[in-house]
C-alpha cells in the first residue's frame, strides 16, 4: 500500500501482498527455487488473476501449476504451458450416472460377456 521512503520509514501492506506472501513461504517449503516462484507470481499478475479463492496452486517440486477449474491446469513456471489434466471425480461421476441409466437389456449383455470369459478361464 505505501513503500518505504528513507531510512527508518515503515512499508505497509495491503491484503493481496500478504497474501502472496504467505503462497511465497509455502512454495519454499516444498522445495520450489525463489527463482520459479518469481516467474510463478509473474504470470498470476500477467494472467490478471483476481478469482484468488477460485484457484488452486500445485506443486510437484519442480514446478508451479495453476488449475482454475475442474479442466485446465497452467504450468506458472514454464510460461504459462498449458498441462493436459484429468478431473477423475468427474469421470467417476459420469461412469456411475451411465451404469444407473443402464437399460436390462444392456445389463443383460454385460452378463453373457462375463458369462464366457468365466468359461474361457475355465478352459
Amino acid at each position: 500500500v505505501q513503500s518505504a521512503q528513507g531510512s527508518g520509514s515503515q512499508r505497509l501492506y495491503g491484503f493481496r501482498d500478504i497474501l502472496v506472501l504467505k503462497l511465497v513461504k509455502r512454495l519454499l517449503d516444498t522445495g520450489i527455487s525463489l527463482q520459479q516462484i518469481r516467474v510463478a507470481v509473474e504470470q498470476l499478475r500477467k494472467a490478471g488473476i483476481t478469482g484468488l479463492a477460485e484457484t488452486t496452486l500445485m506443486s510437484d517440486g519442480a514446478s508451479v501449476y495453476l488449475c482454475t477449474s475442474n479442466d485446465e491446469v497452467i504450468d506458472l513456471v514454464s510460461r504459462g504451458q498449458g498441462v493436459f489434466g484429468i478431473a477423475v471425480g468427474r469421470v467417476l461421476r459420469e461412469v456411475e450416472a451411465t451404469l444407473v441409466n443402464m437399460t436390462p437389456s444392456s445389463l443383460e449383455d454385460i452378463d453373457e460377456l462375463a458369462a464366457r470369459r468365466s468359461a474361457k478361464r475355465a478352459v
